[in-house]
């Protein structure tokens, strides 16, 4: 891992050159004027499950293009953890949820509101599966008298106007910038359908999150030739342990072995793929310190060898 502030040797210059160039300028237009800013990639926070954890913060996760921020999903707290980050607020340019389950939509609004408290000048573009924008509208109006109030105290914009809500319903290209180009594939979470992995191509880097998935084909050839999978991983010998004091313990059960990733699965996954680093997030167990990054390691090692990366919280890779 490298200091978010290091700056680019030549060497990684003509790296970012010559991917920029792989790329195509049909494929990605515009982007040779952004080949220049590097980009990062930041694990906002890393836990999978609704319920809050002393160890790992809410799911979300940053990718940093320049002075650009593009959000993936939104955690509990996520505007915290943009903070502790180092990441400006005024610096979000789109927002990306995967699905809308809690653990990843809980503070869709709140990190919208706060920039927009903070240093939101510029349009957000969010995107995600319906019903989005009625979740946004929905949103604005609850907190009508906080937005009414600053708009009149301290000549804000109105957020309605910086903030454009964008539906999903199939794969595809879901944007394309000066720094980036989105690409979304449906994978497989059910019962909530659809939900997304987001693909990014940038000028020198390609990342892809799953979302919350099980084993998903579409998922595969959404990462082929990426440079890096981000993925949600489930460690199954601590499963019984997770789910000991639910009264749904069998229907939780099921859930988790119908819709997410085991640890053997998830190298699995990576290895069809050819992806060449595989970053594990939304640990499910999320709060047990016993689960090392020793005993992750060595549950998805055996099935992909390429490089391996245990997410932290606010880690930058």
């Amino acid at each position: 891992m490298e200091s978010p502030a290091a700056p680019a040797s030549p060497a990684r210059r003509r790296v970012l050159a010559a991917s920029l160039a792989a790329l195509g300028a049909a494929a990605l237009p515009g982007l040779a004027a952004a080949a220049s800013a590097r980009t990062r990639i930041v694990l906002l926070g890393t836990a999978g499950g609704p319920t809050p954890k002393a160890l790992r913060a809410a799911p979300a996760s940053a990718v940093v293009v320049g002075d650009a921020v593009y959000l993936v999903d939104c955690g509990n707290g996520v505007a915290r953890q943009l903070a502790l980050a180092g990441l400006r607020p005024g610096a979000l340019r789109g927002v990306f949820v995967t699905h809308h389950h809690s653990d990843h939509n809980a503070d869709y609004g709140n990190v919208l509101l706060l920039a927009w408290a903070a240093d939101l000048r510029t349009p957000v573009d969010t995107w995600g599966p319906p019903p989005l924008k009625r979740m946004t509208r929905q949103f604005l109006r609850m907190n009508d008298v906080d937005i009414r109030t600053r708009i009149a105290d301290e000549g804000r914009p109105d957020p309605a106007t910086l903030i454009r809500a964008h539906e999903l319903r199939a794969g595809g290209e879901v944007m394309r910038d000066e720094r980036a180009r989105v690409r979304a594939a449906v994978v497989e979470h059910p019962p909530l359908r659809p939900a997304f992995a987001y693909r990014f191509d940038t000028a020198d880097r390609s990342v892809v999150f799953s979302g919350d998935t099980r084993p998903s084909e579409a998922l595969i050839e959404l990462v082929r030739g990426a440079d890096v999978l981000v993925h949600e991983v489930m460690y199954l010998p601590a499963l019984e342990k997770l789910i000991a004091s639910e009264p749904q313990a069998a229907r939780l059960r099921q859930h988790l072995l119908d819709s997410h990733t085991t640890a053997e699965q998830v190298g699995r996954v990576a290895t069809a793929a050819g992806v060449k680093t595989l970053v594990l997030n939304h640990f499910v167990p999320g709060g047990d310190a016993s689960l090392t990054d020793a005993v992750w390691r060595a549950a998805v090692a055996p099935h992909f060898k390429g490089e391996l990366v245990i997410g932290h919280d606010l880690m930058w890779l």
